[in-house]
Formats: C-alpha cells, sequence, structure tokens
C-alpha cells in the first residue's frame, strides 16, 4: 500500500495500471512536491470524455500538492500519434493545430488551476522546443539511444506492422520525440513523473531510458487503465459520437444525460474516477439497488457536469432533466436544433425531421424507431411514418421531438 497521499487516493480511486518503479515513486512523493506531466495531442478543438481520467489525474495530482503540467502537442500534431491506430491520422495545416490548442487549452482550465504558486498548473506546447530541433543533432543526440529492434517489439507498433496499412517512417518517429519531450520538461521545468493511458507505455518507458541514459537521472512512469463501459463500449463515445467536454460542440443538458445514462454496474467506478466526493460516498452510492440506484446516476450526473461547466450550469441540467421526464415539460435548456421556416411552413415527415434533426442517423432508423413506438413529437408517439410534422405544431415557438424516454431536443425555425 502506497504511503504518499497522491497514490493512496489514486489507487484508491482506480486510477493506477502500471508504475516503473512504485516504491521509489511513493518515497519521492513523501519527500516533497513532484510534478507530473500528461500530453494532449490537438487533434480536434475539444478534449472528450476519452481523455477525461488523465485529466482527473492531474486534477488529483494538483489536489495533493504536487505540479500537474499538461502538455499540448503542438509539434508531434504535425506526426500524429501512431499508438494503436489502424491507419495513419490526416496530417493537419497549422492554422487548424492552433485553432485546436486554444480549445484544448479552455477544456483543461475547467478542472485545473493555473493560480502563479508552487502547485499551479503548467501549460507547455512541445512545439516550442521540436520546432527548433536540427534533424542531425537529434540523431546525434537522441537517435543513438533507441534502438530499432526494441521499437519493433512495442505492441503499439506491431498492431500497425500486422496490419495492411504499415507504420510510416514519419509516425515510427513519434516514440522519439515524446521521449524528447520528457527529457526537455525534466530539464527545465523539474518534470520527474509522465501519466498516460496504458496503450502510451511503452513511449513512456523509452523517455525514462533516454533520461537516465544522457542525464543519469531517475524518472518515473504510471499509466492509468484503458477505460470500457460494463457493455463493453468505449470510454467516451455514445451512439450520437464523441462526449465533448466544450460546450460549444456538446449541450450541457446532453452532456448531463450521458453521464445519468450510466449503466448500473459502471455507477461506482464513475464516481471514483470522474467526480471529487468522498470515497465513502462513492461507495454507499455505488451500493444502491433498483430504483435507488437512478438516484445515484443523478448525482453522478450532477457532478461530472458541474466539474465541467460549472456548477450552475449543472444544476441547470439536472432541473431540465427532472422537468422533460418527470413533468413531460419542455425546458429551454433542452439541447435545440434549427430548421428552415420554409421546411416547417411546407410541411415535412416526421421521420425525415428526426434525420434532420440528428436524433435519428438514417432514414431507415427513423423508420424503425417509429414502428418501434419510442417516436414522439410534443410527447405524442409518432404512430405513422409519413406522418407531417408543420408550422401547425409550434408550441411556444418550438417543437419537441423525443426519442425513447431519454434523448429529447427542441427544434426551433431560424
Amino acid at each position: 500500500m502506497p504511503q504518499s497521499e497522491f497514490l493512496r487516493e489514486a489507487e484508491a480511486r482506480g486510477f493506477i495500471f502500471q508504475c516503473t518503479d512504485m516504491e521509489a515513486l511513493d518515497a519521492a512523493m513523501q519527500a516533497g512536491p513532484v510534478a507530473g506531466y500528461i500530453g494532449f495531442d490537438p487533434t480536434a478543438d475539444s478534449l472528450h470524455v476519452g481523455s477525461l481520467i488523465q485529466i482527473m489525474m492531474l486534477r488529483l495530482l494538483q489536489k495533493h500538492g504536487h505540479r500537474p503540467v499538461a502538455l499540448l502537442g503542438g509539434g508531434t500534431a504535425r506526426i500524429g500519434d501512431p499508438s494503436f491506430r489502424e491507419e495513419a491520422r490526416m496530417l493537419m495545416t497549422g492554422d487548424t493545430i492552433a485553432a485546436n490548442l486554444r480549445g484544448i487549452e479552455g477544456s483543461l482550465r475547467q478542472y485545473l488551476s493555473f493560480a502563479d504558486d508552487t502547485t499551479g498548473a503548467v501549460l507547455a506546447n512541445n512545439a516550442d522546443w521540436l520546432d527548433r530541433l536540427s534533424y542531425i543533432d537529434l540523431l546525434r543526440d537522441v537517435g543513438v539511444h533507441f534502438s530499432v529492434n526494441r521499437m519493433l517489439s512495442f505492441d503499439s507498433v506491431r498492431s500497425r506492422l500486422e496490419r495492411e496499412q504499415g507504420l510510416t517512417f514519419l509516425e515510427f518517429n513519434y516514440s522519439i520525440l515524446q521521449s524528447y519531450d520528457f527529457r526537455e520538461l525534466n530539464r527545465t521545468l523539474g518534470v520527474t513523473l509522465q501519466m498516460g493511458g496504458s496503450d502510451q507505455w511503452g513511449n513512456i518507458v523509452s523517455g525514462i531510458d533516454l533520461v537516465r541514459r544522457t542525464d543519469q537521472k531517475q524518472v518515473f512512469g504510471l499509466t492509468t487503465p484503458l477505460l470500457t463501459t460494463a457493455s463493453g463500449a468505449k470510454m467516451g463515445k455514445s451512439a450520437r459520437g464523441a462526449v465533448w467536454l466544450s460546450a460549444d460542440k456538446l449541450p450541457v443538458f446532453e452532456y448531463w444525460q450521458f453521464w445519468r445514462n450510466t449503466e448500473d454496474a459502471d455507477v461506482g467506478r464513475f464516481l471514483r474516477l470522474f467526480t471529487d466526493l468522498p470515497l465513502a460516498e462513492c461507495d454507499r452510492l455505488a451500493a444502491l439497488r433498483d430504483a435507488e440506484i437512478n438516484e445515484a446516476k443523478k448525482i453522478l450526473a450532477t457532478e461530472a457536469t458541474a466539474l465541467c461547466h460549472g456548477r450552475a450550469a449543472a444544476e441547470a441540467a439536472a432541473e431540465a432533466a427532472r422537468r422533460t421526464f418527470e413533468e413531460g415539460a419542455a425546458p429551454a435548456d433542452l439541447p435545440t436544433r434549427p430548421i428552415p421556416a420554409a421546411v416547417l411552413a411546407a410541411g415535412i415527415p416526421a421521420f425525415r425531421l428526426f434525420v434532420e434533426s440528428g436524433m435519428a442517423a438514417s432514414n431507415g432508423e427513423a423508420r424503425r424507431l417509429i414502428r418501434g413506438g419510442g417516436a414522439r413529437v410534443n410527447d405524442v408517439p409518432v404512430r405513422d411514418e409519413g406522418a407531417v410534422v408543420s408550422i401547425a405544431d409550434l408550441t411556444d415557438g418550438a417543437i419537441k421531438l423525443s426519442s425513447g424516454r431519454k434523448h429529447h431536443l427542441l427544434v426551433r425555425p431560424e
């Protein structure tokens, strides 16, 4: 059992999967503050729930008096992390990378305090040093310490070599650059710990080895488990796509609803990982059964949403859900989708409206939803696939669409 407060709580909450030297890291954390980093590549203009376990790890590090460093991959984004991907990422332009970096910074600032004190989070960008690298100097200084045989043994590399689309030389360099990042952060910010998902184990170990070989220092690696839901679905994905942390990409109500729809078997685990609730309270809520587990899910949804979007927005989303599900109301907090006024004036088949609004992915899915009795317009079941919805169906300037019991939105003419 670790003795340092961070490792003890991280282990109890289920954050720890692997550690390069738990005993030595535990001793270092008892001796004084440790700076630890996690890298985030700007593949989109927001992070999503799939990155949340990493963000919560940095948050926990800060809670216990250590310094979190969020490394934005402005440089490595020009390559793209190939780890366990079936094919190469599309290369992004400089403008796209810059826009994505701004969006990701906004996501991180919701969870971390960047105050100018000893535990204030640090935001770094590896473009600051990678863009200045000379290729020959990199080969002489860093490349000489990497064994190609060992790199080929990494699971993340072998999985790509076994696929039809192999690994490009550009992508093969990613591990070297990530290792260089660790050494640079160690030299400039005193970072001695790199954290990441378990798919990053090979890259993390390579960085530790580089620091040891070139600077004769001991640094550490710690990975988190790769999460799936109890039913095996990938964490961070929903039937409607990625669950974004930005309200510009996903309405707060839908974010709250994602957590409310957590499977019963996942409630305790997600409370421990994705909220700040005390462990005893997490265990109490996880022990609830039958109808009472729904109250635990509401608490999970509100607490997780409060961290991402603020307490006021979380409570407004909870109240909107209560009115929607318990009173059948159509509160203004529901997600809204615009539709041309001319379309409603002419009338549109109900199945097409469900597709146009994003409530169904295709005409076929919308028809099946209607045939199964799961589609409602203004809380009235749609019985006929060809039923026409028109401007006459507006109530307070909007039309409420429902898919099953849990998904609702308002369509407003524009």
